[in-house]
């Protein structure tokens, strides 16, 4: 553990659309609440995704964005993506999107090997499905981590057209396998809480291993990982099934743990659980860097209408300043994030102000109503 600094150092990459306005609000919520804890942040905001390449031709992001990201304490992501003159998603002259250097290119280069998302239903969320809301689940359900391997895979960026026909690499190696299932046992048993069905310590493993060669290799080390986990109980999964099993019995679920590609479609699924994307949180994290993000995209059409929600954000925010706590032993940023948790709590709790994902179009706040809210009881909690 490394020891307190006197500032940290925030990269902060609004992207495109809705990320832009999330992002502002977190970080006006960092700078009133960084004084209250007694603490000094550095943010700095580089501009990046669709739109700056659009604007500026042949770079997604400035050239330095990388060695400044490298540099930096920790780092905050809006949302990537937006369309060009031909109305579909920009794209850059390599074929990537465009927007691929702040999110894939640096979960890669700064080694954020594992992308922990957590899954937990707050007390007050109802669940929007075909235009209604219900509450279909219950919150001491769902209470669970998904662990998604963040490097390789169907993600790897291998691959080309050739023809009529387009080929895709997967990639799956020991050496990654085996730090992010690790990384998974490790959660688990850090959580301590278990399941919510049983309170038992578990990781669920999701694969394909009838089929594909690299779910045989990654649930190969899974096994061998789990034999020095005896304390938490091995799982194992068929990623078809699974999809139907995390929304009829999520709470057998602790930690989940997959491949690239699974964990990404899994994780936006299991959204559905804790009432959408607006409310889940993406954890990029590596052994020296780490990046927080809203799972959610850049939504340009709510762009600019003061409509997004913004508490996946201001989730994310929390969790970075909990990673940023623990990696420099700093209680005071452990205590931001707690208020910041706290406060999202207690505005879903209270069913106002919410946007129109969580309640409905009829009794939809905007956005700044709701980043307000949060802002402020975020503060309260601090004094």
């Amino acid at each position: 553990m490394l020891t307190p600094k006197a500032t940290y150092d925030v990269v902060v990459l609004p992207g495109d659309g809705i990320g832009v306005e999330v992002t502002a609000d977190a970080t006006a919520l960092l700078g009133a609440l960084a004084p209250r804890l007694g603490v000094h942040l550095d943010l700095t905001e580089i501009p990046c995704g669709g739109r700056y390449y659009l604007e500026h031709g042949q770079r997604d992001w400035p050239v330095g964005s990388e060695e400044r990201c490298r540099a930096a304490d920790v780092i905050l992501l809006g949302a990537v993506g937006w369309n060009g003159p031909d109305g579909q998603p920009a794209t850059m002259a390599d074929g990537k999107m465009a927007g691929w250097s702040p999110v894939i290119g640096n979960r890669a280069k700064l080694g954020l090997y594992a992308n922990v998302r957590p899954i937990k239903l707050l007390p007050g969320i109802r669940h929007g499905l075909s235009g209604r809301f219900a509450q279909v689940w219950q919150p001491g359900q769902v209470d669970l981590i998904f662990v998604r391997e963040n490097t390789e895979g169907l993600y790897s960026g291998i691959g080309g057209v050739i023809g009529d026909a387009a080929i895709d690499t997967r990639v799956v190696t020991r050496a990654a396998s085996r730090r992010v299932i690790t990384k998974a046992f490790e959660l688990s048993r850090a959580r301590g809480t278990g399941a919510p069905a049983d309170g038992k310590r578990r990781v669920t493993c999701v694969v394909k291993h009838n089929v594909l060669y690299g779910c045989k290799l990654f649930l190969e080390v899974f096994r061998e990982v789990a034999a020095a986990y005896p304390d938490v109980a091995p799982d194992v999964a068929i990623v078809d099934s699974f999809a139907m099993f995390l929304l009829t019995r999520p709470e057998y679920y602790d930690v989940v743990v997959s491949t690239n590609m699974f964990g990404d479609i899994l994780t936006d699924l299991g959204s559905v659980l804790q009432g959408g994307m607006g409310m889940a949180v993406g954890c990029n994290v590596g052994d020296d860097h780490a990046m927080f993000e809203p799972i959610h995209g850049s939504a340009p059409p709510l762009a600019g209408k003061d409509a997004a929600n913004p508490l996946a954000m201001f989730g994310a925010t929390a969790e970075a300043l909990r990673w940023l706590g623990h990696r420099y032993g700093d209680e005071r940023l452990g205590r931001g994030a707690t208020a910041i948790d706290g406060a999202i709590a207690a505005v879903v709790e209270r069913g106002q102000p919410l946007t129109a994902d969580l309640v409905g179009p009829e009794q939809a706040a905007p956005r700044s109503a709701v980043s307000a809210a949060v802002t402020a009881e975020t503060l309260a909690r601090i004094g």
